[in-house]
């Protein structure tokens, strides 16, 4: 594969966003929620867990650190390739980021968004908000094109990373036998799990096969291993279902099986920010004290090496493709790399369901 991000002028680091500060949060919350008429004072409890830390999300930083670190592996690279950062919720927005891209003269970008993993909320309502950004730009986006990085859940730099963090949350807890590893992610309605699985592997299939690879490599190094996945962070009506078990709720069922030591390992996140910090760092590391277990947390693949290694050779391959090349495709696991481009139908919010919000990436539905 050449060493080239031709044809590409940019890599727009794409993410959710979050507040910076106490007075931002109901006004982040009214994006994230626009439209849903949720009044303020729902909000007001909503932020609660970014009131307990002072109104700032760990995303900000964790996203200005990736996106130095992919800075700098391009550069040791010789990649000539400016990485940008644009949220969907909060500042910098991305329609802003774009306006600036093009104004310097940028017409190709490629979009890496920080989800690892396929489903509406980790990819078509990117796509969504990336055509939305597109079409509030106007005549400003004439001759912009704009292509999506593919999923990268099984992406070698991406499992490795969380197998190096499960490996390292072993290491920290007391000596004893055996060792369950409680993978964890975002939960989302049955509904959107359901539309996830149409046109390929479902959210929660994806996630059971990092599960799979991981749990091989720890058993391959002479560990005792047993695993499971569970969820974090559901919101909205109580009476949608969602995929379960939550992982308090988990882990209060393996102390009752007799597991004492725990790794809760959130594979579903690329970084640490809210749902980590609060859902995992102070509630379940809680409930596992509480319930006595001797419990670690491990590391999110953040700016780890080989993680910023693996975007980049996503990068350069996606490149390659797009110049007529036939790059190698090396994934982890037993599951196929996913399309560049989207398969008409794919991660609807529900199944069948044609809301007839433009998308980018993958435009034939």
């Amino acid at each position: 594969m050449s060493h080239s991000a031709a044809p590409y002028d940019a890599l727009l680091l794409c993410s959710f966003g979050g507040p910076n500060a106490t007075e931002d949060v109901v006004p982040f919350l009214r994006n994230v929620v626009r439209g849903k008429g949720v009044p303020d004072e729902r909000l007001e409890e909503v932020g609660e867990h970014y009131f307990h830390f002072n109104g700032k999300s760990p995303i900000n930083e964790q996203n200005l650190a990736l996106r130095a670190a992919l800075e700098g592996e391009l550069r040791e690279r010789g990649l000539d390739l400016p990485v940008l950062w644009g949220n969907r919720n909060w500042h910098p927005y991305t329609v802003d980021t774009l306006r600036d891209a093009v104004a310097f003269g940028a017409r190709r970008i490629l979009v890496l968004v920080t989800s690892a993993y396929a489903s509406y909320s980790g990819s078509r309502q990117y796509r969504e908000h990336l055509a939305a950004a597109v079409s509030e730009l106007g005549a400003d986006a004439e001759g912009l094109e704009l292509d999506v990085l593919r999923p990268f859940f099984n992406d070698p730099g991406f499992v490795d990373a969380n197998t190096d963090a499960v490996l390292a949350a072993v290491e920290e807890l007391p000596a004893g036998e055996g060792v369950h590893i409680a993978y964890v992610t975002h939960s989302i309605p049955d509904t959107m799990q359901d539309a996830s699985a149409v046109t390929g592997p479902g959210y929660r299939e994806q996630h059971e096969e990092v599960r799979s690879v991981i749990d091989a490599t720890l058993r391959g190094r002479g560990l005792e291993v047993t695993s499971s996945l569970s969820y974090c962070s559901r919101s909205g009506d109580p009476r949608t279902p969602w995929l379960e078990p939550d992982v308090n709720d988990h882990l209060s069922d393996l102390a009752a099986q007799g597991v004492t030591r725990v790794v809760i390992a959130p594979i579903g996140f690329i970084s640490d920010h809210m749902e980590v910090a609060w859902d995992l760092d102070t509630e379940a590391m809680e409930t596992a004290r509480e319930l006595g277990m001797d419990a670690a947390r491990a590391a999110t693949a953040g700016t780890a090496p080989v993680f910023v290694a693996g975007l980049v050779d996503l990068v350069l391959e996606r490149a390659a493709r797009e110049r007529g090349e036939e790059p190698a495709v090396t994934v982890r696991g037993e599951l196929p790399a996913f399309p560049d481009v989207a398969p008409p139908g794919s991660c609807r919010m529900r199944h069948g369901e044609v809301t007839g919000i433009p998308v980018l990436a993958g435009t034939a539905d």
